[in-house]
């Protein structure tokens, strides 16, 4: 934001020329998600209590959405090109100075709710947004009454606090940002509080009583890969670099490295160590804590201090 500064909020001077903006959404959850109701949320939800597996966030378990949703706007770009002549466009998904969510509020797509995302009476909030800045006059849409009401779900059920308020979002403490974009460490206070969360984080989507009415998408890119889903945490603590980047070709987890992809892995495990201590009576899970153990001792000898550090700390919560 410091590098951007005001052409998040001025397209014209992000793109010169630009005098509106079409935007669009494209739902994500995958073809085969069940469809009663809340049924895929609870599912989902369930994830969170079974310790050793990996979570990846819904929207990441298939193709790389900047590719799939980008290439979709420029064909809507073009085919408006066949109506009206050759005009001045540039198309963006999530991958410039745009906001996003405030573009899409003001043009109809929906309300922003309290957990800041965009929400939509007909698709809750499991979608993409993307942008075509054009150089044609169109008329203004309408936007949206908001339809949160009382509700709060979403700011109580965030893992670590990270919805401050209403609409306000502490980027700092959210399991996303730390998971995906964050470089560094994981502040120390926060690793307890992150569970099984590998990449990113579905919590305040999980419990939005609109996501009842999230819409499935039939697009092949959205199914979820073998191996990315329900996978055991020491499984994909095994995995060589090469492994990984051959695994999440094409998919969006490609952009963080295998070095963070074993940061927040190294987390995860050492929060189920410390899940499967309290479980010292069940033999199954003493098991389980020794599996654990002896796959971390296996990077002892990692060069990265990123990751030992994070090693170190998952290997004290078993003790």
């Amino acid at each position: 934001m410091a590098a951007h500064g005001l052409k998040r909020a001025r397209p014209a001077e992000l793109v010169p020329g630009t005098v509106s903006v079409i935007t669009a959404r494209m739902d994500y959850l995958p073809a085969q998600t069940p469809e009663l109701d809340a049924d895929w949320q609870s599912r989902e939800l369930a994830r969170l209590t079974r310790p050793t597996e990996a979570v990846v966030s819904v929207y990441a378990r298939g193709r790389d959405y900047h590719k799939v949703l980008r290439a979709r706007l420029q064909k809507l770009a073009e085919r408006i090109a066949q109506h009206v002549g050759p005009f001045g466009h540039r198309a963006f998904t999530d991958s410039a100075p745009v906001l996003e969510v405030e573009l899409a509020e003001r043009s109809g797509q929906g309300w922003r709710g309290k957990h800041t995302l965009l929400l939509n009476r007909e698709a809750g909030s499991m979608f993409f947004l993307g942008e075509i800045y054009v150089d044609l006059a169109l008329p203004h849409s309408q936007a949206l009454t908001p339809h949160c009401g009382a509700c709060n779900a979403c700011i109580t059920v965030c893992p670590t606090q990270a919805i401050v308020a209403a609409h306000r979002l502490d980027a700092r403490r959210c399991i996303s940002y730390l998971t995906i974009e964050h470089a560094g460490p994981i502040p120390l206070e926060l690793r307890p509080l992150m569970g099984n969360r590998i990449y990113g984080c579905d919590d305040c989507q999980l419990v939005c009583p609109w996501n009842k009415f999230a819409q499935r998408n039939a697009l092949p890119d959205f199914d979820e890969r073998a191996g990315l889903t329900g996978q055991q945490l020491c499984t994909l603590w095994g995995w060589s670099e090469a492994e990984f980047l051959r695994h999440t070709e094409g998919s969006p987890i490609h952009r963080i490295g295998h070095e963070r992809w074993l940061r927040n892995l190294a987390v995860a495990m050492g929060n189920a160590l410390r899940s499967l201590r309290q479980r010292q009576a069940d033999p199954a899970a003493l098991a389980e804590q020794q599996v654990l153990q002896q796959a971390l001792r296996s990077r002892l000898d990692d060069p990265s201090t990123l990751l030992q550090d994070h090693l170190q700390w998952a290997l004290a919560q078993g003790d």
